[in-house]
């Protein structure tokens, strides 16, 4: 049972940098809102605005649970794939995919500004957002998992 060493542990700084520029993108959505907002606003009727922000309300509450639920397949998948890949290769693409779903709820908040929502909508998406990053956020349990199922004589797959 191969454990992290700190090479394998220096591993996840790729992984690190994605949550980083997850986090740096919801930054600068609030940042183009509070520079520019009043240059890139292109306001929709109040009624058309209320049932898009409800819509995207909806989306961003069912993402959570999806992303989580894709999160867990993927990890599982990551442990029983045959393939050339590492370990780290095979989580990168778990937390791209992950990172990336839960950027899209900040990336709501951004739009609902731009079509004339207030500074309020922005803000709650971007902490949902940073909420999502941080719960999906790298662990070394996860990549150690991955790194014993690979490193395991008895694989659960068949060879072709």
């Amino acid at each position: 049972m191969p454990n992290l060493s700190m090479e394998q542990s220096n591993a996840l700084k790729p992984h690190w940098l994605i949550c980083l520029a997850m986090l740096s993108s919801l930054l600068i959505y609030n940042l183009l809102g509070q520079l520019w907002g009043d240059e890139i606003r292109h306001p929709l009727d109040e009624p058309q605005r209320i049932v898009l922000r409800t819509i995207l309300y909806i989306v961003a509450i069912v993402l959570f649970p999806l992303t989580n639920l894709l999160r867990h397949i993927l990890l599982r998948l990551n442990q029983t794939m045959p393939g050339k890949k590492t370990a780290g290769q095979r989580y990168l693409v778990t937390i791209l995919v992950t990172q990336s779903m839960v950027e899209i709820v900040g990336l709501f908040g951004f739009i609902m500004f731009v079509l004339g929502d207030d500074f309020n909508t922005l803000y709650i998406f971007t902490l949902l957002g940073a909420v999502g990053v941080y719960l999906h956020k790298p662990k070394r349990e996860e990549l150690q998992s991955i790194l014993d199922a690979l490193s395991s004589p008895n694989r659960q797959y068949r060879k072709t």
